[in-house]
């Protein structure tokens, strides 16, 4: 069914890695001479009192990947689900789809939009969580 796309994605992928090979490559040799120009105009002297450990009594920040992961996944499952309570409900019914050659493919878009639609749904109630508790910190530190 994707067979005209096959080629060019494997070309792609292709060029994007050497591409990516010749790049990192560049780059090592672009820093190594950053920092031996650097280092001829540097002492030890101008360290000093330049630098800071981070201090362990602050607060802790914590991330919410966690959160955004957990709900983009729930939302992923939830939209299976969706997807596949919908092909239950309209596509199962043979007599009605039953010379439409392209059932598949509505079973396909019918998953692939409860996905992208609950995993998105996710996401933004991760965003509004993550918004929600920002506002206590804030009316906290006040």
């Amino acid at each position: 069914m994707l067979d005209f796309i096959t080629i060019p994605l494997v070309v792609g992928i292709c060029v994007a890695g050497v591409y990516g090979l010749f790049e990192l490559f560049a780059r090592r040799k672009e820093r190594l001479a950053i920092i031996e120009k650097l280092g001829d105009k540097l002492d030890s002297a101008s360290f000093t009192g330049k630098v800071q450990l981070p201090s362990f009594s602050s607060p802790l920040h914590f991330s919410f990947s966690a959160l955004k992961v957990g709900c983009l996944l729930t939302g992923v499952g939830l939209g299976l689900l969706a997807g596949f309570l919908l092909n239950l409900a309209v596509l199962s019914q043979g007599q009605v789809w039953q010379g439409v050659p392209y059932v598949n493919d509505l079973t396909g878009v019918c998953y692939g939009a409860g996905v992208l639609l609950f995993g998105g749904i996710g996401l933004l109630i991760a965003f509004l969580v993550e918004m929600r508790l920002a506002k206590k910190k804030e009316e906290n530190q006040k």
